[in-house]
């Protein structure tokens, strides 16, 4: 399932439904979700022969792959340099959260006020799914099921312009929202989260939602601030924890 998700969501966020060669596409959803889910490292350098040699194809596909997930901040691409995978600061992940905190507070708010009590129903369903896979401390499909449920939300609240931010935003922020579930954890405090978002969206609260929302976020951007300071104090690279249980 988490393959599924992974596709869907990779494709609508990178227009790979838009790309005439399939390669292309094929190659870009391989490196972009590696990427999130923490199998190439934030540095680590991305080999355009190994990758032709991968996808049996010639290194112009890997290129125009590359340089697409350049354009969505997840590669960084330098003359006479090999592309890697992109490293963000701390400062900008900061300045990531303190702005995707703004925007979430609104979509809860505005939840609120929109969805139908059909809809919060939908959405309390996806949440106990959410459940079992944490549960299970199946970090990656978690993972999946919790970008979907918030995409989900934004398709019920209706607002265009709240939508396209959030999509520009939302490449550069996954591999962050995924490195702060493999703290251990995360998950079970992840999932209560989303279960009090829900239940304050079904009272009506819109106040309580947007504080939840935006509580939520906060506690998502310590996780990863702590993982990547760790991964720091151990003279490593970034790296993620595979599958921790909950």
């Amino acid at each position: 399932m988490a393959g599924q998700d992974t596709d869907l969501v990779l494709e609508r966020l990178l227009r790979l439904r838009d790309r005439r060669e399939p390669l292309v596409a094929q190659i870009a959803s391989w490196v972009g979700s590696g990427i999130i889910e923490g199998r190439l490292e934030p540095g680590q350098d991305l080999n355009s022969v190994e990758l032709s040699r991968r996808f049996d194809t010639s290194r112009t596909p890997v290129r125009e792959a590359l340089m697409l997930l350049e354009q969505e901040g997840l590669v960084e691409i330098q003359a006479r340099r090999r592309p890697r995978v992109a490293a963000p600061t701390l400062a900008d992940i900061r300045d990531i959260y303190q702005v995707r905190r703004q925007l979430l507070s609104m979509l809860a708010g505005l939840l609120v006020e929109r969805a139908t009590d059909d809809e919060l129903a939908e959405l309390r369903g996806q949440v106990e799914k959410m459940r079992e896979l944490a549960d299970d401390g199946d970090v990656d499909a978690y993972f999946w099921r919790h970008v979907q449920l918030q995409e989900r939300m934004t398709e019920i609240v209706g607002n265009a312009t709240l939508k396209q931010i959030l999509d520009s935003l939302a490449l550069r922020t996954l591999m962050l929202r995924h490195l702060s579930l493999t703290r251990p954890g995360r998950l079970a405090f992840s999932v209560d989260d989303q279960e009090r978002l829900i239940q304050a969206c079904e009272e009506r609260d819109k106040d309580l939602a947007s504080a939840l929302i935006a509580g939520a976020t906060v506690r998502a951007l310590r996780a990863a601030e702590e993982q990547i300071e760790q991964d720091t104090a151990s003279n490593r690279k970034p790296a993620r924890r595979r599958r921790p249980r909950a």
